[in-house]
């Protein structure tokens, strides 16, 4: 990819990827890189990006264009008093260890490594989300001590090298120990900033001097996909957190699913061939 208005083509199915990314940003409280990273991936494949870094590519954008996308998401959820601040003091800590070490594991191992993790837990969370009884409890009070803090690292960790703000994990921990799925997913919107700063910041870092990196780009981010991404997801975050508050989100969950299986058989098969 030797000349950035190669990218023009493509700024239009940018452009609705960030809006489409900051609506379920607001609703679902899944984190809109869940569907950034998909559509950047196979943008790249695309455009011809090196199987190397590909994937820590579309993961270091959308970890920065979380950052933009979660403070406004959260915002608008911090107003309607669905924010858990209890969470984010005991857990946020935990959590950005985990990143840290989800963006250094990410810029040492192989792009197809972080496809399939990618993969596999997009295809967990459809699962979850289209099986997932929502009666189920691990307990009525969120667990401390070394519970809190495995969670925390994990979610962090995986968060991280996903590309995504952390909601596909945070939102089912939540509600399995009591808390209402408003809360739940405002909580996660704020989480999703908590990991976006570090995590764009380990992708920057651990990318420095990758060879063959696109044009535009500031280690792992790249500055194009950020650009036209993240108005979008700002602009549209909102509207989703205020959608949450008004639809029940079941069917929409299912249809969200579906899209995750989906994504998740196009990465295997981009693995495979």
């Amino acid at each position: 990819m030797n000349d950035i208005s190669q990218l023009l083509p493509f700024a239009g199915l940018l452009l609705v990827a960030g809006a489409g990314a900051g609506i379920i940003a607001g609703l679902l409280g899944v984190g809109g890189g869940i569907v950034v990273v998909p559509v950047l991936f196979h943008l790249f494949t695309t455009l011809g990006v090196d199987e190397a870094i590909r994937m820590q590519v579309a993961v270091g954008t959308s970890l920065a264009t979380i950052v933009a996308t979660a403070w406004s998401s959260a915002r608008a959820h911090y107003k309607r008093g669905t924010v858990d601040r209890d969470f984010l003091r005991g857990f946020g800590p935990f959590i950005v260890v985990g990143v840290l070490m989800g963006a250094a594991v990410a810029a040492a191992v192989k792009g197809p490594v972080l496809t399939a993790v990618f993969a596999v837990v997009a295809l967990v969370v459809a699962a979850q989300m289209s099986f997932g009884n929502p009666d189920w409890k691990l307990g009525e009070t969120l667990p401390t001590g070394w519970p809190r803090a495995a969670y925390g690292t994990v979610i962090g960790a995986l968060s991280s090298m996903m590309g995504i703000g952390g909601g596909t994990m945070t939102v089912p921990l939540m509600t399995m120990y009591g808390a209402p799925v408003h809360r739940a997913v405002g909580t996660a919107a704020a989480t999703g900033f908590v990991i976006g700063v570090p995590g764009m910041l380990g992708f920057v870092a651990g990318g420095w001097n990758a060879a063959n990196l696109p044009p535009g780009s500031l280690g792992f981010v790249s500055l194009v996909g950020l650009a036209l991404v993240a108005p979008t997801s700002v602009l549209c975050a909102p509207l989703g957190a205020r959608l949450a508050h008004r639809l029940d989100t079941r069917m929409l969950k299912r249809i969200f699913a579906l899209f995750l299986a989906f994504t998740s058989a196009r990465m295997v098969y981009s693995i495979l061939t």
